[in-house]
């Protein structure tokens, strides 16, 4: 079971995931002369600045991303970068512990999904999904402005809109957690488990770094992290946890002291309460259709963009190269899908043992005098910042970050630390 020439492709979601499987097509279908129907669904217009034009991310880009763009042949444009990120400024009681960038050649971005805030002044702020989109049209695909209200099997896909039914050779799910999966019974999808997340942009305080993230825990109750993210002149306000509501960013703010420090006031620009994957999907592929991207499996808490660029690329060489067949994306695309899993097992391992870390004072205690002691070495040789950056960045894999953390070097400085803090009692 294999792609033939004309041969129609239905993507439904022209986010990040379904412009990347649409990308990736093309692509490897023009090395084999093989000429393909790319239809991509989307009823969104990420003109529009708000919830309604945005698929509700934190937007930043890890280093892998760019390379990963590079591949494609994609260089984004000036307008799209809203800041590049240089320094996570960890906020833990009253001390900030600054991770600098552990290698300046690896970038890491923040953009705007849609055209930014929903009170924004000015001109909409230039949209990374709109671009990605409009360049997987420049290269072949199309776009249908239409919401999809149901895939069915009838030999082959069958794709549903209100007015439309149009029939596919290869249908890709590309709809993220946000959106109801269209998919009838008879494909077996079930999407993945989810958390939920807190989001608003407010105006960037004057004394806020443009090259710096701040990272908070703790509060309010439920919180695993917050970020507030520099996107030119606003700042993204993002908290991972549960129990959250409609006034969890204040509630945020005001826990954490930072109306007081570094704001004179908070005035909420747009607010939402995305959905976020932590588990794959179950039956996320089939003859025929395969889902990509959040819809599919991504990384725990970090790089889902990135996770989508990956699932999209390896997905699409399959279904290119072996075949659309179940068997097909079996044997190409569930090896892919595992490891992601199996990654995301040592990642939640490594945050785990930060929250025992931020629980224990003693333990928290040596984390910060053996942050003390990595500064007064070169930043390659701190191994400690190294895997804290990777871990709220998302710019390493965590498997990587957990061998890290078991290594010689790793320890030898943890080691430093508690003989620091031993010595300062005894002064």
């Amino acid at each position: 079971m294999r792609l033939s020439e004309g041969d129609r492709v239905c993507v439904i979601g022209g986010g990040p995931a379904g412009s990347f499987a649409a990308l990736h097509l093309l692509k490897a279908a023009r090395k084999l002369g093989l000429k393909l129907e790319v239809l991509i669904f989307e009823p969104r217009n990420f003109s529009n600045p708000g919830p309604g034009g945005c698929n509700s991310c934190a937007g930043i880009l890890s280093s892998r991303l760019l390379e990963g763009l590079e591949s494609l042949g994609l260089s984004l444009p000036h307008e799209l970068i809203q800041a590049e990120l240089t320094t996570y400024a960890l906020h833990l009681d009253d001390v900030v512990v600054q991770l600098e960038q552990p290698d300046p050649q690896r970038k890491i971005i923040s953009v705007y999904r849609g055209a930014g805030p929903r009170l924004s002044a000015g001109e909409p702020i230039a949209s990374f999904d709109k671009y990605l989109l409009e360049q997987a049209i420049l290269r072949g695909a199309k776009h249908i402005p239409s919401r999809v209200r149901k895939v069915v099997w009838e030999e082959k896909p069958v794709v549903h809109t209100a007015r439309d039914r149009i029939s596919a050779d290869l249908l890709v799910l590309a709809t993220g957690v946000n959106s109801r999966p269209p998919m009838s019974p008879e494909f077996g999808y079930q999407p993945p488990k989810t958390v939920i997340m807190a989001q608003d942009e407010m105006l960037t305080p004057d004394k806020w770094s443009p090259t710096e993230v701040g990272v908070f825990f703790r509060d309010p109750p439920g919180l695993i992290f917050g970020a507030l993210i520099p996107k030119g002149r606003y700042l993204n306000i993002s908290l991972l946890g549960s129990g959250f509501n409609k006034d969890t960013i204040r509630d945020f703010l005001e826990l954490h002291d930072l109306d007081l420090k570094k704001f004179s006031s908070f005035s909420s620009l747009c607010g939402c309460t995305p959905r976020i994957a932590v588990s794959p999907a179950r039956r996320y592929y089939g003859s025929r259709w395969v889902a990509v991207g959040d819809a599919a499996v991504t990384r725990l808490y970090k790089d889902g963009i990135g996770s989508a660029f990956l699932t999209a690329k390896i997905a699409m060489q399959v279904a290119v190269q072996d075949g659309i067949s179940s068997q097909a994306f079996n044997k190409g695309y569930l090896p892919h899908c595992r490891r992601v899993a199996r990654d995301n097992f040592f990642g939640r391992m490594l945050f785990q043992m930060w929250n025992l870390t931020l629980n224990n004072r003693t333990l928290t205690r040596i984390w910060r005098l053996t942050m003390e002691e990595e500064l007064s070495i070169p930043p390659e040789k701190r191994m400690n910042m190294r895997l804290l950056w990777g871990l709220f960045t998302g710019d390493e894999q965590y498997r990587d970050l957990f061998r890290l953390i078991l290594s010689l070097k790793s320890m030898r400085a943890v080691m430093r630390g508690l003989q620091t803090g031993i010595s300062r009692r005894f002064e």
